[in-house]
């Protein structure tokens, strides 16, 4: 893997032919290790260069920015002084594990005269190691080419491609938050089918769905993605599992409903979405789900002519906790039953509504796992089609028990 990555980046194969040993991360950072420098005292002190990188496919990339992190004190010059023009200050990264002993504590920033811009890799590290390194080069006759075996470039356990929105936007302590998560997404029509791709694009670990249902055209009008005409009359399992699976690891799609006979593939689910439009089928869901004391947001779309003619409705998503969620089941909040002046059961076309749905229920999913901020009291959120105003419950009643 680290070969093919030198052989397709020639500012990496200059790297390492000049003796740098380096490290390339999940987060999609290169490291580089055993970079010398001076304490205040004049000590000499060895840290590690930390650079972002920005893939443009599997194993092509290029510089981000000019900048660069360091893991390390602040280096100084032979009088005495903290070297100078190198900018920035203290900041913090977030590497995978292996790298724990990569702690960076300041970014740098220097701007090659001129363009503004270096050339590559190579010659923006050559300019940041002559300038922190070059104090310790003289004084100690330090090296830092020291063509140290340190090759790494760990696999992605979650993604097939690198995630560089997340190292770009340096997201990385906030998606660790959903690594471990086993989701399960129970109905994959049309709110389903948008909650699997936004699912999809998170780290979480493993996504688990359920439909016994086929793809249709009227399908293709209310999910995300392409028609791909080969795809009609197959199971809505194997259509989006096709989608998906050259994209993430971790992805298993059943061809069946959620009973009490498959409620086992649940074994290691830490959340779940309901995305049934049948009252009976939610009903026995939520009875699995709360024995297996699995949270879970029940999502719900209701659609019906008004008097006028044009199309009203209401979006809602209802977080059933582990703690509370047979009082949230009391407040009826989701119907177990039939309705049927649905006019959404009769598979009106609204693919904007099932996004927004779906955009609902993955945003509180998200508050309540600590991405976004938010209380995580509020267990009933609905939002109406005609007035856009959105009212949320989060309390219950003080005289409950």
């Amino acid at each position: 893997m680290f070969q093919k990555l030198v052989n397709l980046n020639s500012d990496l194969g200059q790297l390492v032919d000049r003796g740098y040993a380096l490290s390339i991360d999940t987060t999609n950072h290169l490291i580089v290790h055993d970079i010398p420098y001076l304490d205040r005292e004049g000590q000499l002190r060895i840290g590690a260069i930390v650079c972002k990188l920005k893939f443009l496919d599997k194993f092509r990339f290029e510089q981000n920015d000019h900048q660069i992190y360091f893991a390390g004190d602040t280096p100084f010059a032979a009088d005495g002084n903290p070297v100078r023009g190198l900018g920035g200050g203290s900041c913090t990264i977030n590497l995978s594990p292996t790298f724990n002993d990569v702690v960076v504590q300041r970014s740098f920033s220097v701007k090659p005269k001129g363009t503004g811009k270096y050339k590559d890799h190579f010659h923006k590290l050559e300019t940041y190691v002559g300038m922190i390194s070059g104090p310790a080069i003289n004084k100690h006759n330090a090296n830092p080419y020291t063509f140290r075996l340190r090759e790494e470039v760990l696999e992605d356990p979650v993604f097939k491609f690198r995630d560089t929105l997340t190292s770009r936007s340096d997201l990385g302590d906030l998606s660790e938050r959903l690594s471990n998560e086993v989701v399960a997404i129970i109905g994959l029509g049309g709110t389903g089918a948008y909650l699997l791709d936004f699912l999809s694009k998170t780290p979480v670990k493993e996504i688990i769905g359920f439909d016994h249902d086929y793809y249709h055209v009227h399908n293709t009008y209310r999910s995300p993605g392409r028609l791909d005409e080969e795809e009609l009359g197959l199971p809505k399992a194997e259509v989006y599992k096709r989608r998906y699976q050259n994209f993430r690891h971790g992805l298993s799609l059943e061809n069946q409903c959620l009973d009490e006979e498959s409620s086992h593939l649940l074994g290691n689910v830490t959340f779940a979405f309901v995305c049934v439009d049948n009252g009976d089928s939610r009903k026995e869901t939520f009875d699995i789900l709360i024995r297996m004391k699995i949270p879970f947001i029940d999502t719900g779309l209701g659609v019906k002519r008004s008097s006028v003619g044009d199309l009203s409705g209401m979006l809602r998503t209802t977080y059933f906790s582990t703690e509370d969620a047979n009082r949230v089941r009391e407040k009826k909040c989701a119907n177990e039953s039939e309705d049927p002046n649905n006019l959404y059961k009769s598979n009106i076309q609204i693919s904007e509504l099932n996004a927004l749905n779906a955009c609902m229920a993955i945003l509180q999913y998200k508050q309540i796992k600590g991405f976004y901020e938010g209380e995580n009291r509020t267990f009933d959120t609905r939002f109406n089609v005609g007035s856009f105003l959105m009212v949320r419950e989060n309390t219950f009643n003080e005289n409950e028990d």
